[in-house]
């Protein structure tokens, strides 16, 4: 029996996770599990602690273990800690000695996506053999290529033999975010009913639900579900950052949003484009200054 299913061991730990409810996955009680489930268990919890901050922690926990997929997690919290050479050197030495391994797949291709290497991620989660978990990450991944195509294609796909799956529902939900239109309403749906349910609630869940609003134009219940966020967790970038485009979009003034941002999530995307932008504006202002005549 697959371990994630509806009746396996492992589903409502795999979906804490997955909603972002990193303290309940840290706080599940795993000694009841059967001794083949231990270790997947093992390495959401680990991964739940380095989304909680805990990344130095989970180094020293590894430190030693020779097993792929604790190496995998093991480079996972590397690269979060900025060790990005270390973490895609060991990712890629996994991924010729044990890239049929569910976990070197999925936790390798993420840290091998955020390093950048999008061709080399998609080649190691191409090997899976019906993951969902894999599933998600190549969609997100042909999303974040601006191949909404490549990823609508990998959910159909998946929505055949996976469907009443919470991972199914997400990446339909992360794709018709970027299709638009009815699917806007579609996904709120998703997002609304695991935001608002206590059992299920998490900050990432609203978020996602404010994104929709903001798409639907509701910016009044976007704010709501973002100051919700912010209250819960006042330095989550995710949050801080959609709030700064809201009050830009109300026109309001963002610049204590933007120092909140740059506080919590110095590198955060968000930033990071609007510098890019910003040098390029002024390198092409820069071409048509004013010449004043005597």
């Amino acid at each position: 029996m697959d371990p994630y299913s509806a009746e396996g061991e492992l589903i409502n730990i795999h979906n804490h996770f997955h909603q972002g409810q990193y303290q309940e996955v840290i706080d599940f009680d795993t000694s009841v599990l059967s001794p083949e489930n231990a270790l997947p268990a093992r390495i959401l919890v680990l991964r739940a602690r380095i989304a909680l901050g805990q990344a130095e922690d989970v180094v020293a926990d590894v430190q030693g273990e020779s097993e792929p997929e604790l190496v995998a997690v093991g480079a996972l919290a590397q690269y979060s800690l900025g060790k990005t050479d270390a973490a895609v050197k060991t990712i890629e030495e996994l991924a010729s000695s044990a890239g049929d391994n569910q976990t070197v797949q999925v936790v390798g291709g993420t840290v091998l996506q955020a390093a950048g290497k999008s061709e080399e991620a998609l080649a190691l989660l191409s090997q899976h053999s019906g993951s969902l978990d894999a599933v998600a990450l190549i969609t997100q991944i042909h999303l974040q290529q601006n191949r909404t195509d490549l990823a609508l294609k990998e959910v159909t796909a998946a929505r055949r033999w996976a469907q009443d799956s919470i991972l199914v529902n997400l990446a339909e939900s992360w794709v018709g975010l970027r299709i638009g239109g009815e699917k806007y309403q579609q996904a709120f749906y998703v997002f609304e009913e695991l935001a608002q349910a206590p059992s299920t609630s998490s900050i990432i869940s609203l978020v996602s639900q404010a994104v929709c609003e903001l798409h639907l134009g509701r910016v009044e219940e976007a704010q709501s579900a973002l100051e919700q966020a912010i209250q819960k967790q006042p330095e989550y970038a995710e949050a801080i950052a959609n709030l700064l485009v809201l009050t830009v979009i109300i026109g309001k003034d963002p610049s204590e949003l933007t120092k909140s941002l740059k506080k919590a999530a110095p590198q955060h995307p968000f930033l990071v484009d609007l510098k890019e932008k910003s040098e390029l504006f002024d390198k092409a202002a820069g071409k048509y200054s004013a010449k004043v005549s005597a």
